[in-house]
């Protein structure tokens, strides 16, 4: 969906090239064809004013180590996707705003004004089209200020990947001279070879494609009835959590992490305002990243996706009763079942279905069960977004777009980049406005 931009606002767009068109054809993997062609934005705020000149060459010097992200989406003839390395081009968009710079934050969200700074793209309109896999929308402020919205297109590149772009943009602008990532999705070649394909899988569900869109639909008729509130967890509280956790906790294992008590924290209180018969069987799908699992195959920077997911499970009665320790333990025994072995009888699986033709219809038993018994989790807060600089300063905000899935929690870093952590709950209206009363705000803290 495209914006016409804001009354006031003066823009103009150009389409920076990398490093040349190497005619390369990089087939993407199974783990890429899981995401869509559906682009994921970031937006970053700056309180000083971004040298547009400098940002637009550092990003042109960037991209020639990135022949993907100015390259274009092509289907394969088994219904996969490649990316033709032509360097068409990344959009570069500067916009000169008449607003002054809103003081966004966890009490001031930025999520109503996102479309303002993102050059959105039609994803139904990327494959076999000039669509640029990466635009870029840098917006200044009336009376000072930046705002930039990377957009990229997921089949790409996943947060981690994502993250080590920008980052690789920031220290290139610093002057650094920094090696290019690889990018070689050959690297997950045959990675389930050695594996018969099971016909089903604990975490993907093959739908039809009436059940595909019945999915879609309901996503999006129930949108409008989905808020996102977000809540800053101080480091004490975060700290908090994590002793509590600890209690009784196996002498034997690493101990538990502040993102595993943060976590299951959350998952209790979502599981305690649901309210489900005791007998109801809870659920938290975690986003896991596989780069650790899959250290023998992949090298270090490796900027393709390789994230899947994990579910925690438990009864109502579980979730709602007892201690915090008892949760942890099941997000833990979800995240040690994420081995090299069990990548690859899910990569075996992803395989058969790209050989059979039906990618499209793969998705996600958590985001399949998100209207019933399904927490989805994403904790992203070790990811260094607050280092994305372009000399002038940190960024004092960041944000993603809402989630338009009820039931969706995503963890991220706070400015002050110690243990504190914001958390932005999407949730149905009623539980949104029930999670800002006093007594919701109570258990929400409580335990830290």
């Amino acid at each position: 969906m495209k914006f016409g931009r804001p009354a006031g606002d003066s823009q103009r767009t150009v389409v920076l090239h990398g490093g040349g068109a190497s005619g390369e054809r990089v087939r993407l993997s199974v783990y890429d064809l899981m995401n869509g062609t559906f682009a994921t934005p970031r937006v970053f705020f700056y309180r000083q004013t971004l040298d547009t000149d400098a940002v637009m060459d550092s990003l042109r010097r960037t991209l020639a180590h990135y022949p993907l992200l100015t390259g274009r989406l092509e289907r394969d003839a088994d219904g996969g996707l490649s990316v033709l390395c032509n360097d068409a081009g990344a959009a570069f968009t500067v916009v000169h705003s008449d607003r002054a710079m809103p003081d966004y934050g966890p009490d001031h969200s930025a999520k109503g004004d996102l479309r303002r700074y993102i050059s959105w793209v039609n994803a139904f309109r990327v494959v076999g089209h000039d669509t640029p896999l990466l635009s870029v929308k840098l917006t200044h402020m009336s009376g000072g200020g930046s705002v930039l919205g990377v957009s990229i297109s997921h089949s790409v590149v996943d947060g981690g990947g994502y993250l080590d772009f920008l980052q690789h943009w920031s220290r290139t602008h610093a002057g650094q001279d920094i090696p290019a990532p690889p990018y070689d999705r050959a690297l997950l070649d045959g990675l389930g070879d050695d594996v018969r394909p099971e016909p089903d899988d604990p975490q993907y569900s093959v739908v039809t494609g009436r059940q595909k869109f019945g999915f879609i639909w309901r996503v999006n008729a129930r949108s409008r009835k989905v808020r996102t509130v977000t809540l800053r967890f101080s480091a004490a509280e975060v700290l908090a959590l994590r002793e509590a956790a600890r209690v009784d906790e196996d002498c034997h294992r690493p101990p538990v992490s502040s993102g595993d008590a943060l976590s299951a924290h959350l998952w209790r209180i979502l599981g305690a305002l649901r309210d489900r018969e005791p007998g109801a069987e809870e659920r938290l799908g975690i986003v896991v990243g596989l780069r650790t699992a899959l250290k023998s195959r992949l090298p270090e920077g490796y900027s393709g996706n390789a994230v899947s997911n994990t579910t925690a499970v438990v009864s109502a009665r579980e979730l709602r009763e007892e201690p915090l320790s008892h949760t942890v333990s099941a997000v833990r025994a979800a995240l040690d079942r994420v081995t090299f072995e069990r990548v690859q009888r899910e990569a075996a699986f992803l395989e058969a279905q790209r050989s059979a033709g039906s990618s499209g219809r793969v998705l996600s038993r958590m985001s399949l069960d998100a209207f019933d018994g399904t927490v989805a989790l994403n904790n992203v807060s070790r990811l260094p977004v607050y280092e994305v600089e372009f000399g002038a300063g940190r960024p004092f905000w960041f944000e993603y777009p809402a989630s338009p899935i009820p039931w969706t929690v995503l963890i991220t870093p706070t400015p002050d980049d110690d243990h504190s952590r914001d958390v932005h709950l999407s949730v149905p209206t009623e539980a949104a406005d029930a999670l800002r009363t006093p007594r919701w705000t109570s258990r929400l803290y409580s335990s830290a």
